[in-house]
């Protein structure tokens, strides 16, 4: 029952963790949490798991052309010097036993500000979409790329979690493409994270196989779902999955993390089914 339920959550994460660019460990850390993991070893599985789902998200937004590589390639760079000044900080906080505060609380105010900011910006993305953007600033990328690393070994997820919407909001990427390209960069950014994780840090590995088996279909599946959505309304769906695990986390913080699981799972009933009304309503404007 154990190996169909994680192989079972490994998919259902990567196709949100494909949609929306963000590697899946955004979505399974607080999961991870409110089931019970302590959350060193929480982010330990979710670096693990996001390697897996990126390298599938990666093939499929390669297709799809949605993948900018020069500007990935800085950012991913850049994430990855970040992880080595997180790591320490995060095996410092576990030791003076602040964990169980300290990265719940900084996951809530980092999902709080995405979410408000993605909300806001959702107006506007219809009317941005059909604009020619200039081309980003170095620095900008580079800074993007240095909190992206520093998070994601924070909190044990890709770091599109906060790489995504900084796209989008600072350097004037569409979504499709600063989800593309926010897995590419993220591939290395978790690679290293892992690896200096792994070292340090006892875990199971079959659990986070296990997910990874499940995660190797999702992923491509969320990634062509993009194709039928507006990119106003990716903008609009991420926010939702913010104030999602937001208020899950808050509610882990409350001793009530039943209710915060059931939060998340009535987005993720609530994506699925928006998703596959989008499918039906394409598959009928092209029979007409």
């Amino acid at each position: 029952m154990t190996i169909i339920l994680f192989f079972f959550l490994g998919g259902i994460i990567s196709v949100l963790g494909g949609f929306f660019g963000v590697g899946g460990g955004f979505i399974l850390t607080p999961i991870l949490l409110l089931s019970g993991f302590a959350p060193v070893v929480a982010v330990t599985t979710s670096l693990l798991f996001t390697i897996g789902t990126s390298v599938s998200g990666i093939f499929a937004h390669f297709r799809l052309k949605n993948i900018m590589w020069k500007e990935g390639i800085i950012s991913g760079f850049s994430g990855v010097v970040a992880t080595q000044f997180a790591h320490p900080l995060v095996l410092y906080i576990e030791r003076i036993g602040w964990d169980d505060v300290v990265i719940p609380v900084f996951y809530a105010a980092l999902l709080g500000y995405f979410a408000i900011s993605l909300l806001l910006r959702g107006k506007k993305a219809s009317v941005r979409e059909k604009q020619t953007l200039k081309k980003p600033a170095l620095v900008k990328i580079i800074i993007i790329g240095l909190a992206g690393g520093f998070v994601s070994t924070v909190l044990g997820v890709g770091g599109g979690f906060i790489m995504v919407p900084l796209s989008m909001s600072v350097l004037g990427y569409e979504p499709k493409k600063a989800v593309g390209t926010s897995l590419f960069a993220v591939l290395s950014i978790v690679s290293v994270g892992f690896i200096s994780y792994a070292l340090t840090v006892s875990f199971d590995y079959r659990i986070g196989l296990l997910l990874i088996a499940g995660g190797l279909v999702g992923s491509q599946f969320g990634a062509k779902l993009t194709a039928y959505f507006h990119n106003y309304e990716i903008s609009l769906l991420l926010s939702m999955l913010y104030i999602a695990t937001f208020f899950s986390v808050i509610l882990k913080l409350l001793k009530l993390s039943e209710i915060g699981l059931g939060l998340l799972s009535v987005f993720v009933f609530f994506f699925f089914a928006f998703s596959f009304f989008k499918i039906h309503q394409k598959k009928s404007e092209r029979m007409v």
